[in-house]
């Protein structure tokens, strides 16, 4: 009976509510989880830095190739942390709109009408842009206009970049690196010296370690551009 009523005379304010506090608890758990994700990347960013830092003093016939690692796991961890930063404001985002939808709902049910918030529809275009959630945030943008708390969204969000200048990279690296070192930052190797992937100048005695370091690399790199899709 309450699903023929629902189909001829739509959802109830109360359903609606319902449907948008379970989207937004559903984009919340996302982030939860991606977040918590980013926290292990960056554990094992961690780990690598130290594994490399300690071979380049134990092996001063890598110590040149084992430098350009460390600053390579460390650039890595910049973005990791750049992109943890990003999902906690999201999620705040998130909480906010919740809130706001809910008074929104309120409101109706006091005085009969709601009104159109320009803020929610802001955040949610905002939320839309983040990768992770842009499926299920339009979704609950779609119900949000249904509801009519916000206009009709048109147009697609540039994502955000995750690009940054390389003089202020390299200051965020050597932070990194004092803090997981503990102040026993390495030496800098020149920008041309400096790999996008780390590569083996020379065969070395431990080549199978220097190949797992690789191969985590490229995964690390990996998961994390799939937490940001």
């Amino acid at each position: 009976m309450q699903t023929i009523r629902s189909f001829v005379f739509g959802p109830t304010p109360e359903e609606q509510r319902q449907k948008c506090n379970a989207l937004v608890r559903k984009n919340a758990r996302k982030l939860d989880r991606d977040i918590q994700n980013l926290g292990l990347l960056e554990s094992k960013t961690k780990t690598f830095i130290l594994q490399s830092s300690k071979r380049a003093e134990r092996n001063p016939s890598q110590a040149a190739q084992a430098q350009r690692e460390t600053r390579t796991f460390a650039k890595e961890m910049v973005r990791i942390r750049r992109q943890k930063a990003r999902l906690a404001t999201s999620k705040a985002q998130l909480h906010s709109v919740q809130m706001q939808v809910n008074e929104a709902f309120a409101l109706r049910r006091i005085e009969g009408s709601i009104k159109k918030s320009t803020g929610i529809m802001k955040d949610v275009n905002q939320l839309i842009s983040l990768g992770q959630l842009t499926g299920t945030m339009r979704e609950l943008s779609q119900e949000l206009v249904k509801a009519g708390i916000i206009e009709e969204m048109v147009g697609d969000s540039l994502p955000e970049e995750d690009e940054f200048e390389e003089e202020e990279a390299e200051t965020e690296v050597d932070k990194v690196l004092t803090e997981v070192l503990k102040g026993r930052l390495p030496a800098k190797a020149t920008p041309e010296e400096v790999p996008s992937v780390p590569v083996r100048e020379e065969p070395v005695e431990e080549e199978g370690e220097e190949e797992d370091q690789e191969e985590m690399l490229a995964q690390m790199r990996g998961r994390l551009e799939a937490l940001k899709s």
